[in-house]
């Protein structure tokens, strides 16, 4: 069987993909872009639009739960009609995807294959019976929920973060394995609509790789609306049970168990990589599957590319997004951009929610710089007093010798866009003073981020 040439072959159709091919094609090369299952990938399908959607409807129940608070009466109890909540939630989804397929039908040059891709050869990919040929090579095949191996876990039915979009009814007792960020969005959302709520973490806190202050707040707020915790639960395992499903979480002391009617594992993802055929190519991975790159994304094979979740550089659409812009700007544009050139950024989407750009206190205090450190309670913010929203808090991170602003941290009402206030300025490696003598508009969350900065104190 003759091979099929193409410039370029791109391999996911995640969030990286897509626009890498329509720069490609516009260039005038042939791309091939292949998708085994949905384009648009996990955020499109399973993760941000879907889940944002469902965060959307949950906070609407509460808002209304909380009516009262605010003067306004609502008749009757607050129901959920969790079917109408997935309908909702799924032609969201399917309008973005949609979207997406229309684009990339329109791109000229650019030919859509559906099937699963294997490599055969450092310049070749089977994708059914046909075999694709080109000089260059991208992969973004993303990730999928981690699923260890688990005492009892084969024994019980489970959930993950893509199963759980096919849930239309409100589980009874959900029990979340795991109290990251997946978890714990999963585990306010439930709660909001009416499901009792257990997390599971097997840590002594929520979240590990944020500052305490931040796990012990938004465990607070968690635990304000109801939800339970079992941390340092060592001794994790799954049993059916008259009434469900038995977790064990202590192999000491208290009650060892929690029964519960579904299981949810958000324990973390690991790379859609064990399937592709990498040895054949020669594709170079980590212990955990993560394909190696260099800051340019440059596999161990020359004319080959890994972009998103896949290459362990970054676990969001926004560095995937920008994994794309980086390929092309070094190929395309004569632009040297770099992985090491973005900073750290990301929010997790509980209510209210947290906004972190660059380092947290604790790696400011590992680096072993001086610092100084601003902080204010949400209690001391008009506007989320007059939103009655004031749990949580804002905190600013600046060298004491540059002035340099090293990280912010902001839970509250907006903290996942007041949050970009910092991040641009530390783009543009501002020093704080531009900060502490900007005016912002008032009443906002983001109007206190000048007030903190000119009260920073030394970071002790």
């Amino acid at each position: 069987m003759n091979a099929r040439p193409f410039d370029a072959i791109v391999i996911g159709a995640g969030q990286a993909g897509p626009p890498l091919a329509g720069r490609l094609s516009s260039a005038g090369m042939k791309v091939a872009l292949i998708e085994r299952k949905l384009v648009g990938g996990t955020c499109v399908n399973t993760g941000c639009t879907p889940t944002k959607a469902m965060v959307a409807s949950a906070y609407a129940a509460h808002l209304a739960r909380r009516s009262g608070d605010y003067g306004v009466s609502v008749s009757g109890p607050v129901t959920v009609d969790m079917k109408s909540v997935k309908a909702r939630k799924d032609a969201i989804a399917s309008a973005s995807r949609s979207n997406l397929e229309d684009w990339i039908a329109g791109m000229e040059n650019c030919t859509l294959l559906r099937g699963h891709a294997r490599f055969e050869g450092p310049d070749s990919v089977r994708v059914g019976d046909e075999l694709l040929t080109g000089p260059r090579i991208f992969i973004n095949v993303g990730g999928r929920a981690n699923v260890p191996d688990m005492p009892g876990l084969s024994d019980i039915t489970h959930l993950t973060n893509s199963t759980m979009m096919e849930v239309d009814f409100l589980p009874r007792h959900l029990v979340v394995i795991g109290g990251s960020y997946i978890g714990l969005e999963f585990a306010q959302m439930y709660r909001r609509f009416g499901s009792e709520v257990t997390v599971v973490e097997k840590g002594p806190r929520l979240i590990s790789r944020e500052d305490e202050d931040v796990s012990e707040a938004i465990k607070d707020i968690l635990e304000r609306e109801g939800i339970q915790f079992r941390l340092s639960a060592e001794c994790i395992g799954f049993a059916r049970h008259a009434e469900g499903i038995s977790v064990s979480v202590d192999c000491t002391s208290g009650n060892r168990s929690v029964v519960g009617s579904h299981v949810l594992l958000a324990i973390g993802r690991t790379p859609n990589t064990d399937d592709l055929g990498l040895d054949l190519a020669g594709v170079r991975t980590d212990k955990r599957g993560y394909i190696d790159v260099d800051d340019q994304l440059r596999t161990s094979v020359p004319g080959i590319w890994a972009m998103g979740d896949c290459n362990g550089r970054g676990a969001f659409t926004h560095t995937s997004y920008n994994d794309f812009e980086i390929v092309a700007a070094n190929l395309l544009d004569n632009d040297p951009r770099r992985v090491s050139d973005r900073i750290e950024a990301y929010a997790l989407y509980i209510d209210p929610p947290l906004g972190r750009a660059g380092m947290t206190e604790a790696a400011v205090r590992e680096s072993g710089r001086r610092a100084l450190v601003g902080m204010r309670p949400m209690t001391r913010v008009g506007r989320a007093v007059e939103k009655g929203e004031t749990q949580g808090f804002m905190k600013l991170l600046v060298d004491a010798d540059s002035n340099e602003i090293l990280g912010c941290s902001v839970l509250g009402p907006g903290g996942d866009e007041a949050v970009h206030c910092v991040l641009d300025l530390m783009y543009a490696k501002a020093p704080v003073a531009t900060l502490q003598r900007a005016v912002h508009i008032h009443p906002n969350v983001s109007e206190l981020l000048p007030t903190i900065a000119q009260e920073l104190k030394p970071l002790k």
